[in-house]
């Protein structure tokens, strides 16, 4: 992939974005932007786009060695993979960023500012062949929340970027036969939610495949504790039809996680035993949050995944939507079976990366 540097942008925002501009910002950029144009509410943020990756990988490596070296590995041996995939994701971290790409990621990060020490972001990978319908990356290559400070943000761009070079993101991309030249990264950056509770939902059950329910699980603070398997989530099943909640499964949800109170990164901590087994959402965010799922299954015309997060300390239910993308699980299932299912939906997600990893 060429690309000029001649009065280029290497910014795209959320308002100017839909999904026909996958290649230029990634599965996850062109989602957050076909959300905001929707009318959706979701944290405002930029996406840096694959053409600063083209530049910055072309700059250090005009040969195209990296490319390459990832195109000549075999999956089957994973040990090769791991030592390949550790020394080539080295050799983009240490790689610097062109001056013109770094100062305009500078500015776009600073007009986000609300203090003195910048806004606080999440920083996620968005690879060009992500979060299709026949493809999902999730949890394959990095984010990074609560990063704050102009040159924290610049080395976590870094690190998406190396991170495309992942093993587990290698092998899956071999396992789908994507050729490796027609790869790139875009990265989000992205205002964070200082999050009350979040989590995920599914316009279609994950365990069953029954597309008249929404599926609905949550817990206390960010949802990066639900994700990594830390905590056994609230669990709600809604009619989507009537809207009626016709599963309650409510857990003890020991674990939270917050940001730290430097004002950049994020903690583990205990959750008060007197939250643990108290539901994290009220009926009435139920039902906010079936109306999206709704409303957003219906624009895009398919079963779809849902991030969202509820602010901590809004005094109206604001929802936000932190992602949406194609369902995966049983779309593919007519084709193979990608992984047993479970009795909990997160468990669901988290067999089938487990699967991907491989």
């Amino acid at each position: 992939m060429s690309v000029s540097q001649d009065n280029q942008s290497f910014i795209s925002h959320f308002s100017d974005l839909t999904l026909a501009d996958r290649l230029t910002v990634g599965g996850k950029g062109a989602s957050l932007g076909e959300l905001t144009r929707a009318g959706v509410d979701v944290p405002p943020g930029f996406v840096v786009t694959t053409d600063a990756f083209e530049v910055f990988l072309g700059a250090s490596d005009p040969d195209g060695e990296v490319r390459r070296d990832v195109a000549a590995l075999h999956g089957g041996d994973t040990n090769q993979l791991a030592k390949a995939s550790e020394r080539i994701r080295q050799r983009v971290c240490d790689m610097p960023i062109p001056e013109n790409i770094a100062e305009e990621i500078r500015g776009s990060y600073r007009s986000m500012a609300q203090n003195g020490s910048g806004t606080a972001v999440a920083v996620r990978s968005s690879a060009t062949c992500e979060d299709s319908e026949t493809a999902s990356f999730a949890g394959l290559q990095d984010t990074y929340l609560w990063v704050r400070g102009e040159e924290q943000l610049l080395d976590q761009v870094r690190a998406c970027w190396a991170s495309l070079y992942n093993s587990e993101s290698i092998s899956y991309r071999q396992r789908l036969d994507l050729p490796e030249n027609k790869i790139s990264m875009a990265v989000v950056v992205q205002q964070m939610v200082d999050a009350a509770c979040a989590g995920v939902m599914f316009t279609r059950s994950p365990t069953t495949g029954d597309k008249s329910v929404i599926v609905i699980e949550g817990s206390w603070g960010l949802g990066s504790s639900l994700v990594s398997g830390e905590v056994t989530p609230d669990r709600f099943v809604v009619n989507k039809v009537t809207g009626e909640i016709t599963t309650r499964d409510v857990s003890a949800k020991e674990l939270e996680h917050v940001p730290d109170p430097s004002g950049s990164g994020v903690l583990e901590r205990l959750v008060e035993e007197e939250r643990r087994s108290v539901p994290c959402l009220s009926d009435a965010v139920l039902g906010e949050l079936w109306k999206i799922a709704r409303n957003v299954e219906g624009h895009y015309g398919s079963p779809q995944d849902i991030e969202w997060a509820l602010p901590r300390g809004e005094t109206e239910e604001i929802v936000y939507l932190l992602q949406s993308r194609p369902e995966t699980v049983w779309a593919g299932r007519q084709k193979e079976p990608a992984a047993k299912p479970t009795d909990k939906a997160f468990e669901h997600v988290l067999n089938l990366m487990s699967n991907r990893k491989d």
